[in-house]
């Protein structure tokens, strides 16, 4: 979860400001959490209930989502999703948009298999994003941050993202000088999924999927949830958001999951 809220928060300044560069500041004045941040959060305490309390998970999230999605009702959502979180019974809409990815890491991490990692995504994300490519990027994504939480190499969960989800033939070298904004789940996964392959270090990760531009602030969450699976996110961007960027709310969400993670196993 933290990772990817890292790269919500490191990208948040570049996604209407691209910048094709490794070399900048990870943190300014501008830099902010958004929905990125607020549905990781959402989804997390969703998946909590679920399974401390053996609650439906789609409902939950439905729940756990507009709570979070009201309280913070200014941090960049879709027009459709906007719409969806102050639905009063809120329906599935086709999207296929990376918000289906950005926000499933937790499934990921709180699954005991690469199977619950993909059904509790599926689940999650069908409630809103229940285009195939919606479920696909987010089924993609969990599955990642679970085979990287399970000690795979980079190369074994390349293989598997390429055999099930994505062809990942291409470089980030190849891409950066002509990848544009694409807030679709093809058009932005496998692109986020391959900054994580390149790095060598949770840092790297989050400037190898900025510096390619796009949606930053999305492809930052996404990389930030594979690379924290990884390589653990480093101890001072950890406190560096939680002193600056987050209030208490977040902060207490993000402190159970991780208390009760821990109780998981």
């Amino acid at each position: 979860m933290l990772g990817a809220i890292c790269g919500d928060i490191i990208g948040s300044r570049f996604e209407w400001n691209n910048i094709k560069r490794k070399d900048f500041d990870l943190f300014t004045s501008a830099s902010q959490f958004t929905d990125d941040t607020v549905m990781t959060c959402a989804v997390g305490v969703a998946l909590l209930d679920h399974l401390q309390n053996h609650t439906d998970l789609s409902q939950n999230a439905v729940r756990y989502m507009q709570i979070y999605g009201r309280k913070y009702p200014d941090r960049g959502y879709g027009e459709h999703f906007y719409r969806w979180l102050h639905t009063r019974n809120p329906e599935p809409y086709n999207s296929f948009g990376n918000g289906a990815a950005m926000r499933v890491s937790p499934c990921g991490f709180l699954a005991k298999t690469l199977k619950d990692a993909q059904d509790y995504a599926k689940q999650v994300t069908q409630v809103s994003h229940n285009h195939p490519e919606g479920i696909r990027g987010a089924q993609a994504v969990a599955s990642a941050v679970f085979l990287a939480k399970a000690g795979k190499t980079k190369q074994e969960i390349a293989a598997y993202i390429n055999a099930h989800y994505y062809a990942l033939d291409f470089t980030l070298d190849d891409i950066r000088d002509t990848y544009e904004f694409d807030v679709s789940c093809q058009g932005s996964v496998p692109q986020a999924l391959q900054a994580f392959f390149e790095s060598d270090s949770f840092e790297d990760a989050i400037r190898n999927a900025i510096s390619i531009g796009g949606d930053s602030d999305t492809i930052g969450a996404i990389t930030g949830g594979v690379a924290e699976a990884y390589y653990g996110v480093p101890k001072t961007l950890t406190d560096k958001i939680y002193a600056d960027y987050l209030d208490d709310f977040l902060r207490k969400s993000i402190d159970f999951f991780y208390k009760q993670t821990l109780l998981r196993g």
